[in-house]
């Protein structure tokens, strides 16, 4: 997902002015947060995405529809399964845009899963499974493939979905205790993660979904 920062590195800002907590926006970009100034946060402009990595918070714009459009499907897939399958009830909960905690910030990945708590989730739960899907600048494919797997493995995440309608790609790694695993799911094959017994997530279908919007739509390259 994009992480283009709108404006330059600012100095550092407060959390409110004249005692009322400020807001986020378009404009906040590059601001100087704690991670616990970040949680505390009243408000902000839903039009954008924000982040906070290293102390920076960075915004977003919204996710483009090619990326949205199969996050809401494997959205759909997965409730299917949680609610119609008879080994479906593993899944706790599954949320897009959310918050999670990792070093120094805040990252929103494109759709997170919770399995084995028994219940709905809540924001001081660790996600079992991140999703990103990716965006076309470098930067972004930097950030999916190299910054964040590292992240999401300190967070104690157990799986890392990284859909790449690019590349044509899934790119699943698995932390174990025994280390890191990686899998590539090709476009044609199915997959079938262990956390979820009987669910299957068939790319092809998936890809299928965001190319209604375009395999290649543009964005801005910000490298």
């Amino acid at each position: 997902m994009s992480t283009t920062q709108f404006s330059a590195l600012t100095s550092p800002m407060p959390l409110a002015v004249g005692g009322v907590p400020i807001r986020l926006d378009a404009t906040s970009a590059g601001m100087l947060l704690t991670p616990d100034e970040f949680d505390a946060v009243a408000e902000t402009d839903e039009n954008y995405r924000y982040e906070l990595i290293r102390g920076v918070l960075i915004v977003n714009p919204l996710p483009l529809k090619a990326e949205s459009s199969p996050n809401q499907m494997l959205g759909h897939w997965l409730l299917t399964y949680k609610f119609a399958h008879p080994q479906g009830s593993v899944l706790d909960d599954t949320l897009n845009e959310q918050h999670v905690r990792v070093r120094d910030g805040r990252r929103r990945p494109d759709r997170c899963i919770w399995t084995g708590i028994g219940r709905v989730a809540n924001d001081e739960d660790v996600p079992t499974i991140v999703i990103e899907f990716v965006s076309e600048s470098r930067r972004d494919q930097r950030r999916d493939y190299i910054e964040k797997r590292s992240e999401y493995r300190e967070a104690g995440i157990r799986e890392y979905w990284i859909i790449d309608r690019f590349r044509r790609t899934m790119t699943v790694v698995q932390n174990t205790p025994d280390g890191e695993r990686e899998l590539l799911i090709a476009e044609h094959e199915n997959y079938h993660p262990d956390l979820l017994p009987g669910f299957e997530l068939p790319l092809g279908k998936l890809l299928a979904v965001a190319d209604q919007y375009g395999p290649k739509q543009k964005q801005q390259d910000d490298q």
